[in-house]
């Protein structure tokens, strides 16, 4: 019987911490569920082997045991039965695992015991007072489904009902107004089917929102740039401002400076989950200067430069 490196079949090291061991079961179970592979039984035994890895290494009982076996696994292979390989049962019952009596068998979503000879002989027995008979009719809620969905800053500053498609099933959701970059939404229920009844697991999407061309985005408040001319910069004036509620008119004080920056109040993106508020919109001002002067214009700069005599 052959010895399973589960830290191997799930991509990590020995001193992996249970969130590393959790977060690449889930990656690699994604790409290998029978869901996403329909008739590959490669990646039926695939996802077999990271749920039997999984299930050593995420329960800190199982993998100290697993852990211990590690270190002496070859002194048993050395000290095997003949063909038939190395003898763990002697190593398990002296761990108080599988023994001659049988002990709880955990079926799998394919209809059978979903673990391998060299699990089911360390940690067969190793459940309790469970029966295989009540394993075999309990329900197992599916796995959770993780996706990234990329959208524009305007919907997430308006909200938006979208579409997705997931293993040829159309799902509609909302993506609620003012939602952040890499936030995760959950739609219950459209994970993998459950097992024996068991409920399906859920969609977990996590949200990219796009960076913009013109606002920059900053927790709640957004950033653009504002062009205004020469003239309107010095003798004051109102300029026409676009946001994305929509267009707004702003007083320039007379004599504004470049790179001043004026706040429209509440014109930034909305709180989340919190009705009618919003962050604010900052313009940072940028000063056209004229080009293509007339002769008549050149003369009146200079005229002009005469009375400020160093400016």
């Amino acid at each position: 019987m052959e010895y399973k490196d589960y830290y191997k079949v799930l991509g990590v090291t020995k001193d992996a911490t249970a969130a590393e061991i959790k977060k690449s079961y889930r990656k690699l179970a994604l790409k290998y569920h029978p869901d996403k592979n329909p008739g590959n039984k490669q990646a039926e035994e695939r996802f077999k082997e990271l749920s039997e890895a999984n299930e050593v290494l995420s329960d800190p009982g199982k993998r100290k045991k697993y852990d211990a076996l590690g270190a002496d696994w070859k002194n048993y292979e050395t000290s095997g039965t003949g063909q038939q390989g190395p003898d763990f049962s002697q190593w398990a019952r002296q761990w108080g695992g599988a023994s001659d009596q049988g002990g709880f068998h955990q079926e799998d979503q394919f209809g059978n015991t979903g673990f391998s000879d060299f699990f089911e002989q360390i940690f067969g027995g190793s459940f309790g007072q469970r029966s295989s008979q009540g394993s075999r009719q309990s329900p197992r809620k599916g796995q959770d489904y993780e996706a990234t969905l990329e959208i524009p800053l305007k919907d997430a500053y308006q909200g938006n009902d979208t579409m997705i498609n997931v293993n040829g099933e159309k799902i509609k959701f909302k993506i609620p107004r003012g939602i952040a970059d890499d936030q995760i939404l959950r739609v219950k229920g459209k994970g993998a089917h459950g097992s024996k009844g068991g409920e399906s697991g859920n969609l977990l999407l996590k949200i990219r929102v796009l960076g913009d061309q013109k606002y920059e985005r900053k927790n709640n408040d957004l950033y653009t740039d504002l062009e205004i001319p020469l003239y309107t910069a010095v003798l004051g004036g109102t300029m026409e401002v676009e946001s994305l509620k929509g267009s707004y008119s702003i007083n320039i004080p007379a004599e504004t400076q470049n790179g001043k920056v004026l706040r429209m109040k509440g014109l930034g993106m909305p709180l989340y989950n919190q009705k009618n508020k919003n962050g604010d919109l900052y313009l940072k001002i940028n000063i056209e200067i004229p080009q293509q002067l007339t002769d008549e214009e050149i003369t009146l700069f200079k005229r002009l430069s005469t009375l400020r005599p160093g400016h």
